[in-house]
């Protein structure tokens, strides 16, 4: 499997949502690393290289963070908070993937510099087509911010 285009982390707390962006990465032909973390805390230490994901060869900085609001222990929108306070890591493209609509969250997100909030779909085959349009602009046509120490 090829990496040149970078790792994703997926931030996501629902197994079933996993399998299934998973299963829409693979049949879309993606061949990022996909790095996946359960709760808001874990996402937290992935990024900032804490345990259990201090080693950077296994757990790259991603060049793309897909979060769900609605996580254990810390929420999306907690972890952006954090993201944009990071000197080394406020470049970092995120994309809210959630199943709220509500207008207080999508506000809330963009105010803390959210990059694009989608709302899961309901049919596999939406899925498919997010994440292949999510592949074309943020990781084939968008030119990628240096993520890390300067």
């Amino acid at each position: 499997m090829s990496t040149d285009q970078g790792t994703i982390l997926l931030v996501e707390d629902n197994s079933k949502d996993v399998l299934l962006i998973k299963r829409a990465f693979h049949k879309a032909n993606i061949c990022n690393s996909l790095q996946v973390v359960n709760n808001g805390d874990a996402a937290v230490s992935y990024l900032s290289g804490g345990e259990p994901y201090s080693d950077r060869t296994l757990y790259p900085l991603p060049v793309l963070m897909l979060l769900d609001l609605k996580l254990p222990r810390r929420s999306g929108a907690e972890v952006l908070m954090w993201l944009r306070q990071q000197p080394e890591l406020k470049r970092l493209p995120v994309v809210v993937l959630t199943s709220s609509k509500e207008y207080a969250d999508v506000n809330l997100v963009y105010d803390l510099g959210v990059n694009a909030y989608i709302v899961k779909p309901f049919a596999f085959n939406d899925l498919l087509e997010i994440v292949k349009t999510l592949n074309l602009h943020w990781i084939i046509f968008n030119e990628k911010p240096y993520i890390g120490a300067n």
